[in-house]
């Protein structure tokens, strides 16, 4: 698939198939996101690839969330189940983060395009991703699973898999988002 196809055709699916991402197809998707603009060549992405016995991790602790403490049906716990423990793969994408302000923000920025070649690079793999933000990103025990060293902030989980049903999202017309200035 050609770079624009894949840009235009990017979808975020909200729900995966239980089928595991080939090993070989996530490092070139992660290599894609490696390419990602970089001011001053700081690098300041760091991808974590979370198996299995780390996403029941993650798992309990979006139920946690989501449920504000209070008990979940079996349903319910199937559904979270197939949200967090079940996608083909999982990348933290984790941000080393600098003690000047602006240069933080601009890291902030590549960590962000690091992302968007994460998920365009997967669509390109006919995969479907899924970039989340939140308090999940910032939960003691996904913290402690993911390991990351003083420094380090999480910037988003990455769900990478055969997505279910994405969204067909109906953009505002081109006209609404561009100026031109003489």
């Amino acid at each position: 698939m050609d770079a624009l196809t894949a840009l235009l055709s990017r979808r975020t699916a909200q729900r995966f198939l239980p089928t595991p991402v080939d090993a070989e197809v996530l490092d070139r998707c992660l290599a894609a996101a490696h390419q990602a603009p970089c001011h001053k060549h700081t690098w300041p992405w760091r991808f974590t690839v979370v198996g299995p016995e780390a996403r029941l991790v993650v798992t309990a602790a979006a139920i946690e969330l989501k449920s504000a403490g209070k008990p979940v049906s079996e349903k319910q716990q199937a559904f979270f189940e197939s949200q967090f423990a079940h996608p083909g793969a999982l990348v933290a994408v984790s941000q080393v983060v600098a003690a000047d302000a602006e240069r933080a923000r601009e890291d902030y920025a590549a960590c962000a395009a690091a992302i968007q070649n994460l998920q365009v690079a997967a669509t390109a793999h006919g995969l479907h991703a899924k970039w989340s933000t939140g308090a999940l990103t910032r939960h003691p025990e996904v913290l402690r699973i993911l390991g990351l060293p003083t420094g380090e902030e999480v910037v988003g989980l990455v769900w990478v898999g055969v997505g279910m049903d994405p969204p067909n999202v109906v953009r505002p017309p081109l006209t609404e988002v561009v100026r031109r200035v003489p």
